[in-house]
């Protein structure tokens, strides 16, 4: 294993649980790995297809990443690819006679095509040693992207019941991992399930107001470092990257709706550090392989905790410290509930709610946030304080709204516990709507008696009460308010109203006059790495410098020449964290190359003339 790993991946060491779940893979049997973005799963079954005498089938469900999984492989000297329609059928024969011909490891296909019945005859004439189930969130409807032909893999143990299989996944709760196994019938298998806790990413809520402005003073403060900015809808990613690029932040979007071609430029650029900011939906980020993305912006609210666990995970995977903001506002949870009622089936319209109320409950959690998430996906988290998110790091007052408690309360008792919170607020501060007049509620005692605050404050503190106990909403979309025994005693006089609200510190402002648009191409200095971030993979025991941020950027212009030469991704030449480890370590003969992580003698052989080349060429001056 370890010789493999040294040939063909250029580690000396695995990660944590890899070494496992490969040896359970060899000696026969099924497993079920969830691991974390960024943690290593493709090695799992990458290695074993090398080790074993057959060809191993990936099921991956994006025809678009492929190409890319495969260019990946093979710049490693690995024998893979990739069965879909974007081949000719001069090239699908060429590769099924090499798969005949015992000369393909790993072939990547999708669940649509495998499930083929041509197809299934054909794998019949493949000597088979291994399944690799990719995504495998999108088997169970409980997951966040399920997909109907995943739930027609299990066809894959009654044709091949010996041979073994393991399902990856980055995402899936307790629930998600018994419809995996069962789903797809594995066969006592061997359960691996990493740790969710991302110790080096900082999560925060802000309320969504003046979006705008706040992102700005969040860029001014990090103008140097990459980023993802999510949004709902692919007009809001075109709009909000002009707004961004005109005011002296170059953005791009990405969204489903943009040319293939055009997608694929935007992608590149942020993957080459061409533009530092991508604005998109969440079409963009499943295989982007970017270590250094220091801050996930979520402009809207995500449909449900696996998604938002997922996005952010995009950020940090080179260890370092990055952010994750999320904008809340409850008009973002109205908009998904107006798409949810229209589903037809009462199954998925029952799960989306029930989805939508837990990352609800995420983003009103008033203790620590790293505990609630990890609990959602099962994982207990020990520590108090995770002194990395906004609740753990910022102040808590309390503010008595009694006064003001006892008015919204005496309003929901007095209209019979039978409105929303909008409509209670809307009598509060005496909003003459329609609906107010057609019921009398403009001639009740409290209509308007509530000036001091505005309808959207009111409905604020009527959401914090729900928070607190003090009122209670039911769970259905119109989610009516109504007294709690907490509520009665506030009534009664026996109880103040206490909330608790975050103490926000002052943000930088941005200078009045922001730079003109321009593509940035420095390189950003990577910040120093969480002291108790989980390693990457080491080949160099020598203690680490500072990265030269300079020598990265002349390596990445040598980087882009290649893959531009090749028509190849730039991180199938080499990934960020290699060229980061170039500008530290400065090796100056092949010898010393070979100490770096990630190049081994097929990269030397290809390319690793240019590299010396450029760092002899940097150290003269």
């Amino acid at each position: 294993m370890l010789k493999t790993l040294k040939q063909y991946f250029h580690y000396d060491s695995f990660r944590p649980l890899q070494k496992e779940i490969i040896e359970d893979i060899l000696a026969g049997k099924d497993v079920l790995t969830v691991m974390p973005t960024g943690g290593g799963k493709s090695l799992c079954y990458q290695l074993p297809a090398l080790m074993f005498t057959g060809v191993t089938v990936v099921i991956s469900p994006l025809i678009s990443l492929m190409k890319d999984q495969v260019d990946s492989m093979q710049a490693n000297s690995i024998p893979a690819e990739f069965l879909n329609s974007t081949l000719d059928a001069a090239e699908a024969i060429r590769i099924k006679m090499a798969l005949k011909q015992g000369q393909v490891k790993l072939l990547y296909v999708s669940p649509e095509r495998i499930l083929r019945e041509g197809f299934i005859s054909f794998l019949e004439k493949l000597d088979i040693s291994l399944f690799a189930v990719d995504e495998a969130h999108c088997i169970s409807d409980w997951g966040h992207d399920f997909r109907p032909e995943y739930s027609q893999l299990a066809v894959l143990r009654e044709k091949y019941p010996q041979v073994p299989m393991i399902a990856l996944t980055a995402t899936a709760n307790p629930k998600v991992r018994e419809d995996i196994v069962s789903q797809l019938k594995l066969k006592e298998p061997s359960i691996y399930c990493a740790s969710f806790d991302r110790k080096n990413l900082y999560y925060e809520i802000r309320p969504k107001k003046d979006t705008h402005a706040q992102i700005l003073r969040y860029l001014y403060v990090h103008r140097e470092s990459s980023g993802i900015i999510y949004c709902q809808s692919q007009q809001a990613t075109e709009n909000i990257a002009a707004k961004l690029t005109a005011d002296g932040f170059p953005a791009l979007p990405y969204h489903a709706g943009l040319p293939q071609e055009l997608r694929r430029k935007h992608q590149e650029a942020f993957i080459q550090d061409q533009v530092r900011i991508i604005v998109a939906t969440v079409a963009f980020g499943m295989g982007i392989d970017k270590a250094n993305v220091r801050f996930v912006i979520h402009h809207d609210l995500p449909k449900n905790l696996e998604s938002y666990y997922q996005e952010t995970g995009r950020a940090g995977r080179d260890g370092n410290p990055a952010d994750c903001i999320l904008f809340y506002s409850y008009g973002d949870k109205h908009k998904i509930e107006y798409f949810i009622s229209d589903m037809e089936d009462s199954h998925q319209k029952q799960l989306a709610y029930s989805k939508l109320k837990s990352i609800l409950a995420y983003c009103d959690e008033k203790g620590c946030r790293r505990k609630a998430l990890l609990r959602y996906f099962g994982e207990n988290y020990l520590p108090v304080n995770c002194s990395s998110c906004d609740n753990c790091t910022a102040p808590i007052e309390l503010w008595n709204a009694t006064d003001s408690a006892l008015k919204l309360l005496a309003c929901v008792r007095d209209t019979g516990e039978r409105y929303g919170l909008g409509y209670i607020s809307d009598i509060l501060s005496g909003y003459p709507s329609e609906k107010i007049y057609e019921r009398g509620h403009d001639r009740h005692s409290l209509f308007g008696s509530g000036r001091e605050m505005k309808q959207p404050q009111w409905k604020t503190l009527g959401r914090e009460m729900v928070d607190s106990g003090y009122l209670q909403v039911t769970p259905d979309i119109y989610q009516v308010a109504s007294l709690t025994g907490q509520s009665l005693k506030v009534l009664q006089g026996k109880q103040p109203v206490l909330i608790s609200r975050r103490i926000q510190a002052p943000i930088p402002q941005p200078p009045i006059h922001t730079p003109k648009a321009r593509i940035i191409t420095k390189s950003p200095v990577s910040r120093k790495a969480d002291s108790q971030k989980q390693p990457l993979h080491q080949k160099s025991e020598a203690p680490r410098g500072e990265m030269d941020a300079i020598l990265y950027e002349k390596l990445r212009v040598m980087r882009k020449q290649i893959a531009d030469k090749k028509d190849v991704p730039a991180f199938v030449v080499m990934h960020n964290t290699v060229l980061e480890e170039l500008s530290i370590q400065k090796p100056q003969t092949e010898k010393e190359l070979l100490k770096i992580a990630g190049i081994g003698p097929r990269k030397i052989q290809e390319f690793g003339e240019n590299i010396l080349a450029v760092i002899k060429e940097y150290l003269k001056k």
